[in-house]
This record gives structure tokens, sequence and C-alpha cells, in this order.
């Protein structure tokens, strides 16, 4: 419900089909987490505009702990939180993907933020994987339970994205979820949408910020011209 509502209210040409919730949308935030304007408003950019080409897409916000998938026909396929890189950060420090986990400094283990087109291919220790940015060495995978201390699957039910920061740069979602969702939407590929923990969203999707800035104006204007 929570979800229907959020995309229902998308103020963006075009961005009915972001709203279009299939019933067939897996929902697995945790009751009464809300979906932020900015990521409703992203979503419905990226289907307006035509930013992914036709490919799903997922709009990921660090902040709230959580990613949402959308198929190439802009339809909502589900949303679930994740997990995110330890430090904060929207930037890979130069050289980390070169590096194994347990060499990463606590202070590099960041998941940068921008829009990345990504897409499974091979790694050197994990097999296939779904590749974000393969040059950072950013994907999406499946909760780990090697690390037990690491409590990761609890922190994803948890009811608050507080302690949704544990891993070295990649983005940790439930196995359900993943093999639900995440693997067959990405199968043939798609963009990623990270928003960012401390860079302005002009920095890091300024298309999309030139966009909402101008909608904003043009509301605030009608709204002065209905008030006289």
């Amino acid at each position: 419900m929570a979800l229907s509502l959020a995309f229902a209210s998308v103020g963006v040409a075009g961005a009915e089909e972001a709203a279009a919730q299939p019933v067939s949308a897996v929902d697995q935030l945790p009751p009464g987490q809300d979906v932020s304007s900015t990521v409703t408003e992203l979503a419905g950019w990226v289907v307006a505009t035509k930013d992914s080409e036709g490919y799903p897409f997922a709009v990921i916000d660090k902040a709230a702990a959580q990613i949402l998938v959308f198929g190439g026909d802009g339809h909502l396929r589900g949303a679930a939180p994740g997990l995110f890189g330890s430090a904060i950060g929207d930037h890979s420090a130069p050289g980390v993907a070169g590096l194994a986990l347990r060499e990463i400094p606590g202070r590099d283990r960041t998941t940068p933020a921008g829009r990345f087109v990504g897409g499974f291919g091979p790694s050197i220790d994990a097999g296939r994987v779904l590749w974000v940015d393969y040059d950072s060495a950013v994907s999406i995978h499946p909760t780990a339970t090697n690390v037990p201390a690491e409590k990761r699957a609890e922190r994803l039910a948890s009811p608050t994205p507080d302690d949704n920061r544990i891993t070295h740069g990649c983005i940790n979602v439930s196995p359900e979820f993943y093999e639900a969702v995440v693997r067959p939407t990405f199968e043939r590929g798609g963009v990623f949408y990270i928003l960012p923990d401390e860079a302005t969203l002009a920095d890091t999707f300024p298309e999309f910020a030139q966009s909402r800035a101008s909608t904003q104006a043009n509301d605030g204007r009608r709204a002065r011209h209905a008030a006289r």
C-alpha cells in the first residue's frame, strides 16, 4: 500500500507507466517505511525521458537503504531493503577494484552514486555476478552468510535503515528478492541510478535536477496565479 500511494503521487509527465504497479510486484520494504519523493520523481523522469533507453532500471536510495526495480516497460517489479558500503561517500577510491576485500580500508568501503549501465558478467572469485559498475567492482548480489557476526540477514530485516551500512561497497539484497526480481529483470542488463550520500542531485544527476527545478518553478507560478 505504501508503494502504491507513493507512486500514485509522481508528478512528472509520462510517469504513469512507473506508477502502474503490477499485481505481481514484490514488496519487501518494512511495514510503514516510506519511499522518498526524490525516488518517485527520479523514476518518473527516467520513464518520461526514456533515459534508460528501454532497458530495465533500478533506483537505489542509500540513505533509506532501499532498492526499487523497474522493468523496461516502466512498471515497478519490486522494492526491498538493501545493504550498502559501510563508509559514507559517493565515489570509489582509485585502485579499489584491484584489492581483495580484506585489503580495502574502512574509509574506502563506499557505494558510489550516479548513473551506471551494468549487467551480468564473470568475476574472479564469485562466478557470474550482476555488475552495477565493473570498473569500481560494485555488484548486486544476495546477502552473504559466511560471516555470521555481521548479521547481514538481520540487518536487512530490521525496520529502519540505521544498520544497513555493512558491505565493502557492493549492494546486498535478500536471496528471495534477488531470485524473484533482480536476476530475471536484469538478465540482459540495465541501468542503475544510485542516489548520493553527500553530493548534490545537480552533481549526480544534472539533467534530472534541472528538470525537477523547472517543474517546481512552474508549479510555483501556477500556484501564485491561482491565488490571485
